[in-house]
């Protein structure tokens, strides 16, 4: 069950909305939206001073087989919010040893983010496989991740960053890619 079972999460969507919400009013109409193209899930960003409120509102809509995941984690405190708010994975912009722990005793899936081989080493030490690949377009995108996928066979990633709609089918193509991410969808 590496990082809570992430992998279960980004299996079942190949497209990952992430969304960056400036007005909780946005937060219904957006998911609907996303309904009616068969996306069942959204990764909401922390960026914003309302971004918890904006969690909070997308589950209590209460859709079933509907995933929403928070992004940009990068403290414990939002490991802990997140848990209140049971929501159904993270996502992180980079590794980090000290905020392990919180991730895995969290028990919601997870994902940090990593962008050289020093950083999958990492991962790999703390014995998790599957990685955000951010920000793929300033770091190689499809080409590093053909190398990364020599390299480190047993590896999945979720490359998010400069994924756009032409280009997204062309990661998905890699046996190492599970799913991508992008704010194309919206």
């Amino acid at each position: 069950m590496t990082q809570n079972n992430i992998r279960q999460i980004l299996s079942k969507h190949q497209v990952i909305p992430v969304v960056n919400f400036n007005n909780v009013n946005d937060v219904e109409q957006t998911i609907e939206s996303l309904i009616e193209k068969k996306i069942n899930c959204i990764e909401i960003t922390l960026r914003t001073e309302m971004a918890f409120e904006c969690v909070s509102i997308a589950k209590k809509l209460n859709l079933n087989n509907f995933d929403v995941g928070i992004g940009t984690v990068v403290t414990a405190d939002q490991i802990r919010k997140a848990m209140d708010l049971e929501v159904s994975f993270m996502v992180s912009p980079g590794i980090n040893e000290k905020l392990a722990p919180y991730f895995e005793e969290s028990d919601i899936a997870f994902i940090p983010g990593i962008a050289t081989p020093s950083e999958i080493i990492m991962g790999k030490q703390l014995n998790w496989d599957t990685f955000k690949f951010f920000p793929a377009h300033l770091f190689g995108g499809i080409t590093s991740l053909k190398t990364y996928g020599q390299v480190f066979p047993d590896v999945k990633f979720c490359p998010t960053g400069g994924i756009t709609e032409d280009t997204h089918s062309s990661y998905l193509d890699l046996h190492n890619v599970i799913s991508v991410g992008g704010s194309w969808l919206i």
